[in-house]
């Protein structure tokens, strides 16, 4: 609705969400932009931001940077790995994606809080996902929500019956795996993620149950061998 040339150019160009930032969209971004009462500057949120600047440079520095090491010594001699190298090499890139990833958003979010622009979160805890709809709740949660908004509705979504459901979830996914790069390595990992998403429908529609940690396990291990396919430059080993 706001077709202002200032407003929108700044939109576009507001530099906290542009690098490894929330996907943001334009309805929640340029009326704070116009709001003259956001130019006035607040310590509160000027405190809150630098909090979460320094949240997500620990995340980034101290713990994401240092697990990269060792993530990329294993996945550079992934073949000569013994069983519990390849566990650790595994959840290592895993654990690094996330405090490497949430870090950097934790830091736009907080110079945009500098600013007074409230930015939408990105990551809810997703390691505690109980199942696999939880985790793309929880994590990069606007990604998620621009898939959804702009590929899996227009697709037909949920409208058309069970197997054009099942469709449309995996071809989002695998759009979503392509959105990051032109590889193998995404459309596999699309590939998964979208398959996660159809099992877990298919179980829900079950109407079973299962113990919290059984769920959270198999959950986090699924996750983790889709973040394999990820990192890995090939699958010949």
């Amino acid at each position: 609705a706001e077709n202002s040339l200032i407003p929108y150019a700044l939109f576009v160009s507001f530099f906290p969400k542009i690098i490894q930032g929330p996907i943001a969209l334009q309805w929640e971004m340029v009326p704070q932009f116009i709001d003259k009462a956001k130019s006035r500057f607040d310590s509160e949120n000027f405190a809150k931001g630098l909090f979460l600047i320094a949240m997500g440079l620990f995340k980034k520095l101290v713990i994401a940077d240092n697990l990269a090491v060792w993530a990329a010594q294993g996945y550079d001699h992934a073949q000569v790995l013994n069983f519990f190298e390849a566990w650790f090499t595994m959840l290592g890139y895993t654990f690094q994606l996330y405090f490497d990833f949430s870090g950097y958003t934790d830091m736009a979010i907080g110079v945009g809080y500098m600013f007074n622009i409230r930015i939408p979160d990105n990551f809810n805890s997703p390691y505690k996902s109980l199942n696999y709809q939880d985790v793309w709740r929880r994590w990069h949660i606007t990604l998620g929500r621009f898939l959804r908004e702009y590929i899996y509705i227009p697709l037909g979504g949920s409208r058309h019956g069970e197997l054009r459901t099942y469709l449309n979830l995996l071809l989002t996914f695998i759009i979503g795996g392509l959105w990051h790069g032109a590889a193998w390595t995404f459309v596999l990992w699309g590939a998964m993620n979208g398959l996660g998403l159809m099992v877990h429908r298919i179980w829900r529609k079950t109407g079973l149950r299962m113990h919290w940690l059984i769920a959270w396990s198999i959950t986090f291990m699924f996750w983790n061998i889709t973040e394999v396919m990820w990192r890995a430059v090939n699958y010949k080993a």
